[in-house]
Formats: C-alpha cells, sequence, structure tokens
C-alpha cells in the first residue's frame, strides 16, 4: 500500500490493511543462522586437512585440491556468510581457504578458472578490496583467455580427446571473470572474447524451444560444430536440469554486463522453457533431467533449483514488469522449498553441507542423492540477492 494513503487512512480510523507477509523473506535470517552453524561444524572437523570441501561419498566428507572445478565453491560460501553476518570470523576463513587458490591464477588446463577464481577471490574482492586478490584474478582472466580459439569463436572446455575442440554450457558462467578484468584493467580483448563465446554459444548450443545442449563439438580448422551431445544429461536430446541453468545464469549475467538485448531475449527464452515445463515438480525443484525416465521417481537436483533461483531473481530486475514478478515469483517457490526440512539439512547431518539431495553426473554413476559444494554457494547467493531485491522494491 502507498505509504501516503496508509496514513491518511490511519488519520480518518480507517482500517488499514496489512502488506502481505514475505514468508521467505522473513525465514532468511533463520537460514542464514542454521548455515552459520552448519559451517561452523565443517570447518573444525576439516581443520588440518589442506583440501578444500566437495561433497559426501559413503558417508565421508570428500576433500579435492586447487585444481578440481569446485574449488572456489567453499571460500566463496563463507564469503557470502562474511556478507550476510559481517562476523569478522566469516572473513577470516573465507580469506583462509581462498588463498588456497593461488597457484590458479596460471592455471590453463581447463576453463574452470572462472568457477574457482571469481567465485573465492572474486568475491572477496568485491567486498573487501584486498589488492592482491585483483592481482590474482587480472592473471587467472590472463590464463582463461588462453583457451580462446578464434576460428571457433569458444573457450575451450576439456583437453579430452573424445572431442577435438568440446564447449560445454557451464563455461558460459567463466565469462563473468573476463568482463570484470576487461573493465577493472582496461583490457577490451577480455571483454571481446566473453562477448564471442556467448555469441557462439548462442548460434549453436540451444534447440528452437530454448532447451540447450550440454556439449557441442567444434572442428577447430572450420570452426563449425561437428557434434552436439548431452553427456551428464538422460540423452543427447533431453534437458538435463544444470544444464540449462548454467545457460539462464551465463546469459543473465551477461546481458547485465554487455547490456546486449540478445542476451536479455535469450534468458528470458530459457527461463520460460524452465517456468512453463509440464514436469517441472510442484515445489520447483527439478528432477535431474526434464526428460529423465523413472519421473516422477527420479532424483531431484537441488543444485539446479539453487543455480535456477539466483539466476531468476535477477533476470527479474532486469525484464522488469509482471515477467519480472513472475520470475520472482517462481524464485521464491525455489527457495521456500530449499529452505525447508524437505532439502536444508539438519545440523550436523550431510557433511555439514547445507543442501541435501543434488546430483552430480548420474549417467556416470558420481554423485547421486549427495551434497554439492556448489548447490550451497548459489543457495547463499539466492538468499542474498532475493533480500536484497525485495528490499529495494519501493512500497505500494
Amino acid at each position: 500500500m502507498n505509504m501516503r494513503i496508509a496514513a491518511v487512512c490511519g488519520a480518518l480510523g480507517m482500517p488499514v490493511a496489512a502488506a502481505p507477509a514475505d514468508e521467505l523473506l522473513e525465514r532468511i535470517p533463520s537460514t542464514i543462522e542454521a548455515a552459520a552453524a552448519q559451517y561452523e561444524g565443517m570447518l573444525a572437523a576439516i581443520q588440518g586437512d589442506p583440501g578444500l570441501p566437495r561433497t559426501t561419498a559413503g558417508g565421508k566428507r570428500v576433500m579435492v585440491g586447487p585444481k578440481d572445478w569446485t574449488s572456489g565453491f567453499f571460500p566463496g560460501s563463507l564469503w557470502y556468510l562474511h556478507e550476510a553476518t559481517k562476523a569478522p570470523r566469516w572473513r577470516e576463513a573465507a580469506d583462509a581457504y581462498t588463498r588456497r587458490l593461488d597457484s590458479i591464477r596460471h592455471f590453463t588446463g581447463n576453463h574452470d578458472v572462472g568457477f574457482m577464481l571469481y567465485c573465492s577471490y572474486g568475491n572477496g574482492w568485491r567486498l573487501t578490496k584486498t589488492p592482491d586478490y585483483r592481482d590474482v584474478l587480472l592473471d587467472g582472466a590472463k590464463a582463461l583467455s588462453t583457451r580462446f580459439h578464434p576460428a571457433v569463436g569458444a573457450i575451450k572446455s576439456w583437453d579430452n580427446p573424445r572431442w577435438k575442440y568440446p564447449v560445454i554450457i557451464d563455461n558460459m558462467m567463466n565469462l563473468e571473470l573476463l568482463t570484470w578484468a576487461s573493465a577493472e584493467s582496461g583490457d577490451a580483448r577480455f571483454r571481446d572474447i566473453a562477448v564471442r563465446h556467448a555469441d557462439t554459444t548462442l548460434a549453436n548450443h540451444f534447440r528452437p524451444d530454448a532447451s540447450t545442449w550440454h556439449v557441442v563439438g567444434y572442428d577447430p580448422e572450420t570452426g563449425k560444430p561437428a557434434v552436439k551431445q548431452t553427456h551428464q544429461g538422460a540423452t543427447d536430446d533431453s534437458a538435463w536440469a544444470r544444464g540449462q541453468a548454467w545457460g539462464l545464469y551465463g546469459y543473465t549475467m551477461m546481458a547485465r554486463e554487455t547490456k546486449n538485448p540478445s542476451y536479455l531475449a535469450q534468458a528470458r527464452r530459457i527461463a520460460g522453457f524452465l517456468a512453463k515445463h509440464p514436469r517441472l515438480p510442484a515445489d520447483a525443484v527439478p528432477y535431474w533431467d526434464f526428460d529423465a525416465p523413472g519421473i516422477p521417481d527420479a532424483p531431484r537436483d537441488a543444485s539446479a533449483a539453487a543455480i535456477m533461483a539466483s539466476a531468476l531473481i535477477e533476470l527479474s530486475g532486469l525484464a522488469g514488469g509482471d515477467e519480472g514478478k513472475a520470475l520472482l515469483d517462481l524464485a521464491r517457490r525455489q527457495l521456500l522449498s530449499l529452505t525447508s526440512p524437505a532439502y536444508l539439512a539438519p545440523k550436523g547431518e550431510n557433511g555439514s553441507f547445507l543442501l541435501m539431495h543434488c546430483v552430480g553426473h548420474l549417467p556416470g554413476g558420481k554423485e547421486i542423492d549427495v551434497p554439492l559444494v556448489y548447490a550451497d554457494y548459489y543457495f547463499l547467493e539466492a538468499l542474498l540477492r532475493y533480500r536484497a531485491a525485495v528490499r529495494s522494491t519501493p512500497p505500494k
């Protein structure tokens, strides 16, 4: 209700309807408190271990080294806890685990340098402006740029003999490191690479309904696609849930970074595909693949829901109007589910990770119905984005 109207009604003794409560907004403080308690337990349990937590297997926590593609998410989650609570202990922990990734600044072995460094050092730089964080990020952008092939117009993902030049939809998530580096350093080449990659992916990765293949294998001599597959999904023609989420997030981010209307249009198309999909469950936490065999008994993927929710919140602001409201409503539904006991782990359980019921690589028999560190990262990001989005909306 308009505040002026409310004041007039109150002065006249007329009843004033209270603004409807936002259940998710009210739930965020206790969820952040629960997340902090859970990660306090994590830090205590892994003290002395040189690695970084990724998931669990056989009831035991799985730790990885800096070159694992997931290595940046745990320090990134610590930075989000610092942002949410302002507690110095989270800044200290985030800094300590972030610095474990210093060696990645020159790593050229795959495309995931963006995940590794921008989620860790990037959040650290955003929140603290520590000078040597900036130096690591700029070195990382240079390393990532070495994997760009002008004839293909994209950054190579894996060095895998199965494909001559594979590019996966996940790679869209690594472009923000390049757009940041361009703005920070003044070197336009970083941004040019990000834009070329986004344009090439837009041209070749998506089906007419806006769903995406996971992998496009290019011929590096001609620069043209040679094969289109869905390596981690149910079939080559299926809509692997996390892949759809990567695409949604990537084009939303690129729309923000470049103001290119074609990127915003693509993000809206992907969001429409997901929001209107007949096999999106009532709680809006997708099955691991929208075409998975065994639905409705197929495993859910809370990591895909967390990534989707975070992207939808940002996209809601870019789209605006009734469409933006609908996108924000979908994100709210997802986060209400993820903050419920159905997905949010009880204190001290789940290997001290936050979210339960995630899927990593089901066809490969890996990480099925387990916690995943990147699910926690995007979950915390989505909660902070939602709180900021709702608080910035003027009262009606």
